[in-house]
């Protein structure tokens, strides 16, 4: 039996409305058909590819949940008001309230170069998308978040270990979880719990070197599980933190990497 077959079937999401970006494929996308079958109404954002945000939204609708895409390209000038627009009018025609409960920052790229090859340009965009728009699609959507929400930040496993071929990357995920941190405590007042959830090595289309048979061993074994990680793994963790069973848990960087370089 896999993993998504023995999730759950409780509504603990029910009533709520979720938006998770890059949501149509890979974690994204995982941990939104595993909100909507919980019972939140998701808005699944994309920056290029529509068709697969069409088919995840009919994946939720043929398991009986409910969602709608959101195209905003990230990275950009202005990714923040132009996502919070689009979203506001897709949920205008879900003929749903207005507002936000859940809000998942799960869009990121990769730059696997070692530090004496990232060209300045590289740098700017892997912050860009990384860094600097889930920081102000938090900003630009504070008014819109209910109190009592959540928001969940995906970071990296390698924010705890030193891993060269990826430095820059890395770096965007140590800010990403020093915001959630920080909005932790300044949102604490209005019951808004903020945690990061760090996947370590997981099957997912952002990591091409996993077509490597040598590369995909090294990389399974170095988990205690001696798996890859799935995106459903990251899914049931991510909607764990973003019910109310976690509301007491917030200012948190969980790790779901399976265990990888523990000791390490």
């Amino acid at each position: 039996m896999t993993t998504e077959q023995t999730e759950s079937t409780g509504k603990r999401h029910q009533g709520k409305t979720a938006l998770v970006t890059g949501g149509s494929r890979g974690i994204g996308q995982a941990v939104s058909r595993r909100l909507a079958r919980e019972g939140a109404l998701v808005a699944v954002h994309y920056g290029h590819d529509g068709a697969a945000a069409e088919r995840t939204v009919k994946e939720i609708e043929a398991e009986g949940g409910r969602a709608f895409a959101v195209r905003a390209e990230l990275g950009v000038p202005g990714d923040a008001d132009t996502l919070w627009e689009a979203y506001d009018r897709a949920l205008a025609e879900q003929n749903a309230g207005p507002g936000l409960d859940i809000l998942v920052n799960n869009a990121g790229i990769t730059l696997p170069r070692p530090f004496a090859d990232v060209a300045e340009e590289d740098y700017d965009r892997v912050f860009a998308i990384n860094t600097r728009a889930p920081f102000f699609i938090i900003q630009r959507g504070l008014g819109r978040l209910r109190d009592g929400g959540r928001i969940v930040n995906i970071s990296s496993a390698v924010t705890r270990i030193a891993f060269p071929p990826i430095v820059a990357y890395s770096m965007t995920k140590v800010a990403l979880d020093y915001l959630t941190l920080t909005l932790a405590q300044v949102l604490g007042p209005r019951g808004i719990t903020v945690n990061s959830v760090a996947p370590g090595y997981t099957e997912t289309e952002i990591n091409p070197t996993l077509r490597i048979p040598e590369i995909r061993q090294k990389y399974a074994s170095a988990s205690v599980f001696d798996r890859l990680g799935q995106p459903a793994d990251i899914a049931d963790v991510v909607s764990f933190v973003a019910s109310d069973d976690a509301r007491w848990v917030t200012g948190q960087w969980i790790d779901a990497s399976g265990g990888v370089h523990l000791g390490v």
